[in-house]
């Protein structure tokens, strides 16, 4: 048989099985790249939903009103891709800065990435509050700034609706491999 999903359920799926979050219940897998993704994982089985869109997290309207806001692929603005895609934090550093910069030149103190690691805090806050995952792996290129494994963790704890936040925020162990090992996964998802 063949099945089929995109990159986000795969890399959820894999780092569910033999990765970062093996073992969890409920994982959600964070692709944070080029465009910004997510793939929820229950009892070990990818989770497509009525529509197939399950865990197009990258989709949510964030910041709609802010001036902020871009306009997404999709047609709306302010969407969580526009925010905290590694391409689209390089736009917003150069239109305040002037400067052309890649995301790991980009210094870890400026503030432009103290706002997107709040947002990043706001967003996945909202997969909490829904969801509430036991593991969230982050992947892709974003997901190699390391303050969203410590600011990034206080700023979800600090906008998910319980007092203490339980879920795991880890990084991916599997690489960039996640996402074909989890498509070999589907048969049997």
């Amino acid at each position: 048989s063949i099945a089929f999903a995109n990159d986000a359920n795969c890399f959820a799926l894999a780092e569910a099985t033999w990765g970062a979050a093996r073992g969890a219940r409920v994982a959600f897998g964070v692709i944070l790249g080029s465009g910004v993704g997510g793939g929820l994982v229950f009892d070990g089985k990818a989770w497509d939903g009525a529509q197939g869109i399950a865990g197009e997290w990258g989709h949510i309207p964030l910041l709609v009103d802010s001036p902020d806001a871009v306009t997404c692929y999709c047609g709306k603005r302010g969407c969580i891709e526009t925010i905290l895609g590694g391409p689209f934090i390089e736009a917003a550093y150069a239109r305040r800065t002037g400067t052309q910069k890649k995301l790991v030149e980009i210094p870890p103190d400026d503030p432009l990435i103290g706002e997107r690691v709040e947002l990043f805090g706001r967003a996945l806050a909202i997969i909490v509050n829904v969801v509430d995952p036991d593991v969230i792996v982050l992947g892709g290129g974003v997901s190699n700034m390391s303050v969203l494994y410590t600011d990034g963790v206080a700023a979800v704890a600090r906008w998910t609706f319980n007092d203490e936040l339980r879920t795991k925020i880890v990084k991916h162990a599997l690489g960039d491999s996640a996402g074909v090992l989890g498509a070999a996964l589907l048969p049997e998802s």
